[in-house]
């Protein structure tokens, strides 16, 4: 199998680029802002977590929360992109994903849902 598919269609060839690669990149868009949003949360829950994410003092937690969600986001993309590259994958199904880890990513940041889950 070469690095482009052909598909027949109507007594045609129609090459079709392979689409893992944008997927990896939308799906570990989704991971980075979850986990943004993990972290943020767990910072703000746990002191002991807090004071692990706190790597400049001026800006408390949100320094480490960033740094590694960026990390993880980069990571996943790369560990994505190796695995998905040269294949066709569902874009629908990995849009979803994408769009629910987003979802969770910016309720975990609002303030009034972080004070709901905390119980304050």
């Amino acid at each position: 199998m070469t690095e482009y598919q052909s598909q027949i269609q109507a007594g045609s060839n129609v090459e079709m680029i392979p689409n893992g690669s944008g997927a990896a990149a939308i799906l570990a868009a989704g991971i980075g802002c979850a986990f943004l949003g993990i972290l943020a949360f767990a910072g703000d829950v746990s002191p002991a977590i807090g004071k692990a994410l706190n790597i400049y003092n001026p800006t408390g937690t949100l320094s480490g929360v960033t740094t590694f969600a960026i990390i993880i986001w980069l990571a996943s993309w790369f560990g994505l992109g190796r695995a998905w590259s040269g294949r066709n994958v569902n874009l629908r199904s990995v849009t979803f994903a994408s769009f629910a880890l987003l979802i969770v990513g910016f309720l975990l940041t609002c303030p009034p849902i972080m004070d709901l889950l905390q119980g304050k």
